[in-house]
């Protein structure tokens, strides 16, 4: 294994607290607000990291001789594989049915937020290149007894360089809609197929019949009355989907709004004064993120509306590039949500189980770009050729 260089040094935190916030957001560069300090802050003074939770904080920080930080990463000593949206569950039994341990491992993540971004924060202007950060991570693996290192959701150059350094790389999809210029969302319709345009427009109108108050909020509007109810929203989407229990704390919310401010865009309906559903955003520099979504109430498309037509609406107000509605939905392509690859890196100290995941992830890769290459066959848009 490579060492990182003698000039830097590796260090640990079991706190996001622990690093200056000024010195990690100087690396993680303010355009991404899932690996912000203060998103990562309100993850741990939240209880929702940290704790029995099984998200272990152990973030990567590099300095060099004079102290200063350099470089870091947000990492979590895993105790399962919840939480992830790149699922190693196959990887985990094949490990233990060979005699062998695959928790703890280590996760260099944003914690239950499947949001493509960077993941080796390096400090602008800093010549560190990313085979020191890779060596780093695998330094720590070593030193945490820990089966494997996965960098989930990173950038496709970050992906890149850790395969250049010997990682095994994956290719995912997610739906993202990207804006073309538009004026306003009637041009935004304008660019698709009459018959789809048509369905957009039904389900706006839908939505809209059902008598619902809708409302886009930000920052210091979003008051204690409207975090108690997202809780409940988020609460039923969980248990309805998952069977399980909430992975985000109900004082993340209310913290998150406090830390992250006017970039928290909450996506609102309300019922007689109420808020019944609603749809969790954050605004970064050149996308809007939708997170969470949750509803009380059954409706018709009303979690098309809150969730990918609001999102848009806000997206073209606000000459945003692009809109990124989270994983998973094929049903997003016909919304405008085109597929994108997603990138995630994983390095397994176990030789045989590395051989193996190798050549799983060599044959799902082509499967994988056919899959991409078939969904958006199914756009929605005009062809250039197409008449309206």
């Amino acid at each position: 294994m490579d060492e990182a260089p003698p000039e830097l040094t590796l260090s640990l935190l079991p706190r996001i607290a622990d690093v200056a916030a000024a010195d990690w957001d100087a690396c993680a560069g303010g355009g991404n607000p899932f690996v912000s300090h203060a998103f990562l802050h309100a993850l741990e003074e939240s209880g929702s990291v940290g704790g029995r939770t099984g998200w272990l904080p152990q973030h990567a920080v590099l300095r060099d001789a004079a102290g200063r930080v350099l470089a870091c990463a947000p990492m979590y000593v895993k105790l399962h594989s919840r939480g992830e949206y790149v699922f190693d569950a196959g990887w985990a039994d094949a490990l233990e049915r060979a005699g062998g341990q695959y928790y703890p491992k280590l996760q260099v993540a944003s914690p239950f937020s499947p949001v493509p971004g960077p993941r080796l924060l390096i400090r602008e202007g800093c010549a560190l290149p990313t085979a020191a950060m890779a060596a780093a991570l695998e330094q720590a693996m070593t030193a945490l007894r820990c089966s494997s290192v996965h960098v989930t959701f990173c950038e496709a150059e970050e992906a890149a360089a850790l395969a250049e350094a010997g990682w095994l790389t994956r290719l995912g999809v997610q739906f993202h809609w990207q804006n073309a210029g538009y004026g306003c969302f009637d041009d935004f319709l304008g660019a698709m197929a009459s018959r789809k345009r048509k369905q957009v427009r039904r389900e706006r109108r839908d939505a809209a019949l059902s008598g619902f108050v809708l409302k886009t909020l930000r920052g210091h509007e979003i008051t204690p009355r409207y975090w108690d109810a997202f809780h409940r929203f988020y609460q039923d989407t969980t248990d309805r989907k998952w069977g399980r229990s909430a992975y985000l704390k109900p004082r993340f919310w209310p913290l998150l709004g406090e830390a992250l401010g006017e970039n928290v865009v909450l996506m609102v309906a309300e019922q007689d004064g109420e808020p019944v559903a609603g749809a969790l955003n954050l605004l970064g520099r050149e996308a809007l993120y939708g997170r969470n979504w949750g509803t009380l109430v059954e409706a018709p498309f009303l979690h098309f509306e809150l969730c990918y037509y609001m999102a848009i609406d806000f997206a073209i107000e606000h000459r945003l590039p692009r809109v990124e509605a989270g994983a998973q939905g094929e049903h997003k392509i016909q919304r405008g949500y085109m597929p994108v690859p997603t990138w995630s890196a994983h390095r397994i100290a176990h030789r045989g189980l590395e051989r193996g995941v190798a050549e799983y992830l060599a044959a799902e890769r082509p499967a994988m770009e056919r899959e991409i290459a078939g969904l958006a066959e199914l756009s929605p848009f005009r062809k250039s050729c197409e008449a309206d």
